[in-house]
């Protein structure tokens, strides 16, 4: 009778740590898309030297408080270099950000990360062909 108690507690108690899951954070990061509409450039584009430009970013938070928005950019395929990088928080955050393309030709890759409490980043870009 011992031995019948021993194994059905055992037994119970590995079905109860079988049934049991583990939560894990599902690491999602904030949403962010380019403002599209009048004034805005939005997508990969064509432009001429020294050409003044709109890009609009907005962000929304997902799971986790918004802590943090980088712009850089990246001349010609080569490394990218940080135009601003800001403090934000909220839910909802709306970026406007003026770009004057170089006088030369060439290619300029915008890049806009922006980061979450938990360190999740979303990353969105866009090339202007300088022509």
């Amino acid at each position: 009778m011992r031995i019948a108690n021993t194994f059905l507690t055992g037994t119970l108690v590995l079905a109860l740590l079988a049934g049991c899951k583990k939560e894990t954070d599902p690491r999602v990061p904030p949403s962010m898309s380019f403002r599209t509409g009048s004034g805005y450039t939005s997508g990969n584009d064509t432009v001429p030297p020294a050409d003044t430009l709109l890009i609009g970013v907005v962000i929304d938070k997902t799971e986790d408080p918004l802590i943090a928005l980088n712009v850089s950019v990246a001349y010609d395929g080569a490394g990218s270099s940080t135009v601003e990088n800001l403090s934000i928080s909220g839910e909802h955050v709306e970026h406007d950000q003026q770009v004057i393309t170089r006088a030369e030709a060439g290619s300029e890759e915008w890049i806009f990360s922006v980061t979450d409490r938990d360190g999740n980043i979303t990353t969105r870009s866009l090339t202007l062909t300088v022509q």
